[in-house]
C-alpha cells in the first residue's frame, strides 16, 4: 500500500497532538519532563521518545515492509525502495526550555527520491505539505517563496550543530558574513520550519551544515515545491546525502547567497553576481 499525502499528514497532526499534550511553558516549575543529554546541548526528551514510538508503530501496522529511518530509534530495516524519514521532535531544545517554536517533520521516499513532506507545528496548528510535481500548501492553501531578489533587503535563517563550542566547522564564519548584507539572520532551531517558512515567504533564504536526513527530507521537498532552488552548499542536488548541508532560496537570491559561501570575508552583496 502506498501512503497518500493526506495518511502523513494525519501522522504528522497526531504526533503533534502529542506534543502538544506534553508541552509545559514554564518547564523548570511545572513540570517533570524527563531529558536527557546526548552532548553537552544536543537534547532528548521522553517526548521526542513517545512522537517516535507512535509514529514507528503506526507505520509499520499502516505499510507494513516499509523502512524507517529515525532521529532517536535509527534505521528501521525494511523494503529498499520505500523510505520514511522520521524527526519526531525537531526544536528538542526550544521544546525542553518552553519555548513553543518546534515541529513533527515526516517524509516519504520512493525509489530514492522524496515524494511526499509533511511538517507539523501544533502549537501554530500549521500543517506544511507537498507532493512532488503537485506543489506545496500550508493548511491546504497553496505557497510560494517570497520575490526578493537582493540579498540586502532580504530576512535570512540558519542554524548551528550541536559541537558548535568545539568544532571549528560551527557555521559562526558563515553568520557574520550574511549578517554583514543582509536585513538579519534568524535562528529559530528547528531546521524543517526554518525551510517551511522559506516556503512560505516570511523567510528569503536559509543555509545551514552538518544536518542530518530527517532534519531536512520533509521541509527540503515544501520549499521546492514552493519554488525554492534547494541544494547542498556546493549547489549540488543531493543534500540528504551525508554530511547534509543545504542552501534554499528563489533562484536570484540562491545565486548570491552560493557566492557569498563560497567568497572571502570581504565580500558584500554589491560585488556578487545576479541571474
Amino acid at each position: 500500500m502506498t501512503p497518500t499525502l493526506s495518511d502523513v499528514e494525519s501522522l504528522a497532526r497526531q504526533a503533534g497532538d502529542i506534543l502538544r499534550a506534553g508541552f509545559v511553558r514554564r518547564p523548570g516549575i511545572e513540570t517533570r519532563l524527563q531529558v536527557h543529554y546526548k552532548g553537552a546541548v544536543d537534547l532528548v526528551t521522553e517526548m521526542d521518545h513517545r512522537s517516535e514510538q507512535f509514529l514507528v508503530e503506526e507505520i509499520k501496522r499502516r505499510f507494513p515492509g516499509n523502512s524507517i529511518l529515525t532521529e532517536e530509534s535509527g534505521n528501521h530495516a525494511g523494503d529498499a525502495c520505500c523510505l520514511w524519514y522520521i524527526d519526531p521532535l525537531d526544536g528538542t531544545v526550544n521544546y525542553a526550555h518552553g519555548v513553543p517554536i518546534f515541529v513533527v517533520s515526516i517524509a516519504y521516499a520512493e525509489g530514492g527520491s522524496v515524494r511526499l513532506g509533511v511538517v507539523y507545528d501544533p502549537m501554530q496548528d500549521e500543517c506544511f505539505s507537498a507532493e512532488r510535481g503537485h506543489g506545496a500548501w500550508l493548511n491546504g492553501m497553496p505557497i510560494q517563496v517570497a520575490q526578493a531578489d537582493d540579498l540586502d533587503g532580504s530576512l535570512l535563517v540558519t542554524g548551528f550543530p550541536y559541537d558548535v563550542r568545539t568544532n571549528p566547522q560551527n557555521n559562526l564564519d558563515h553568520y557574520a558574513r550574511f549578517a554583514l548584507v543582509s536585513q538579519g539572520v534568524r535562528r529559530l532551531g528547528a531546521a524543517a520550519l526554518d525551510l517551511c517558512y522559506v516556503a512560505n515567504g516570511r523567510f528569503d533564504g536559509y543555509w545551514e551544515l552538518r544536518l542530518k536526513p530527517w532534519d531536512l527530507a520533509a521541509g527540503g521537498l515544501i520549499a521546492a515545491e514552493a519554488g525554492a532552488t534547494v541544494t547542498d552548499l556546493n549547489g549540488g542536488l543531493e543534500y540528504l546525502d551525508m554530511p547534509c548541508t543545504i542552501l534554499a532560496a528563489n533562484a536570484p537570491l540562491h545565486a548570491q547567497m552560493l557566492a557569498l559561501l563560497h567568497s572571502g570575508f570581504e565580500a558584500s552583496s554589491s560585488e556578487l553576481s545576479k541571474e
